[in-house]
């Protein structure tokens, strides 16, 4: 395919694969093929959990998978072996690719992305992304990305990340943690993902150290985040995919968090509206058409056997919608 590099799948080694998908059921019903022959892009594959299940339950079915990480991508290939050239991959960020897609191509019949971090990375990846582990304070997904956490935690004014835990992540002790933060740094760059987390939790008031949620996951996520340029990357990802699909086609979005999901509810949203004229217009002038229909009003959320069986699951959520028209 022009100007993309899909690469095919040429590691043999046996792994371990540490990360269990979330909503699979629901996705492989949902997202299921309407007809044979139909292509489906995994735009975030990870260990390829969801893209196995798919092209186990569905003979037919060709795949491209995406990841910009490529530890785990090889990963993926491992998992995706006997599948041959029913499956290739592309080694990258989703939004590259669907800037890149070729029109005269066949477009994707489906598209699935799931938005959560893989286990692997806070398991295997060293880079960290877990709190629970004394590992290199870097959470690059690519670890070719200019910057690591480290560097944005010692770069970043104190106001500013302030901010940033409390926006990308909700954290109300935000403004207390960034002083505390700042002030560390001042004697020594703050190195491992161990001293950050002891940080954060000594940040926090005795009643709140003990509960169900650790005290740091929220500032561990919001950094993530920030790294990897989680929430400001969605909206052209949302986009691409949606550009790519084919009419008739569907899409399905996992998301992991509030902010995250309230950008793909409002982005579904606006695109199911005829009328996109401002609320004070008297007359509809835009001559709009929605392009899309929604499948899940209110998004579908694990059942309780997954939650106990999987608890990385318990704040997922999946949209899904069909694609009427290009735009």
């Amino acid at each position: 395919m022009p100007g993309l590099k899909i690469e095919p799948d040429t590691k043999q080694d046996s792994m371990r694969f540490v990360h269990t998908p979330v909503l699979l059921e629901e996705c492989l019903e949902y997202l299921a093929p309407r007809k044979e022959g139909e292509l489906m892009v995994d735009a975030t594959q990870g260990e390829g959990g969801h893209s196995f299940a798919f092209l186990s339950r569905f003979p037919d079915l060709r795949l491209i998978g995406i990841d910009a990480d490529p530890v785990i991508q090889e990963k993926a290939k491992e998992r995706l072996k006997d599948f041959g050239e029913r499956v290739q991959f592309y080694p990258g960020w989703a939004q590259s690719f669907f800037a890149a897609f070729p029109s005269e191509f066949k477009r994707p019949d489906t598209v699935l992305l799931d938005l959560g971090v893989s286990m692997f990375h806070y398991e295997e990846s060293g880079r960290g992304f877990s709190f629970r582990k004394d590992e290199k304070l870097d959470m690059r997904i690519d670890p070719s990305s200019s910057l690591s956490a480290a560097d944005l935690v010692a770069r970043l004014p104190e106001k500013e990340l302030a901010d940033l835990l409390y926006i990308n992540a909700g954290e109300r002790f935000s403004r207390r943690i960034a002083r505390a933060i700042a002030e560390a740094r001042s004697h020594s760059r703050l190195e491992s993902s161990a001293a950050l987390s002891a940080l954060v939790e000594s940040c926090y008031p005795p009643a709140g150290k003990y509960g169900p949620v650790h005290p740091a996951t929220k500032t561990f996520q919001a950094l993530r985040a920030a790294v990897n340029g989680e929430l400001s990357r969605l909206q052209d990802l949302l986009e691409g995919a949606f550009r790519i699909l084919e009419s008739g086609g569907r899409m399905g979005v996992i998301s992991f968090n509030s902010g995250e999901d309230r950008i793909v509810k409002y982005f579904f949203r606006e695109k199911n509206r005829d009328c996109t004229c401002p609320p004070e217009e008297p007359i509809c002038r835009c001559e709009g058409k929605r392009v899309l229909n929604i499948l899940t009003r209110k998004g579908i959320v694990p059942r309780k056997e997954e939650k106990e069986s999987n608890p990385a699951s318990r704040s997922a959520r999946l949209r899904v919608i069909e694609k009427l028209l290009d735009e």
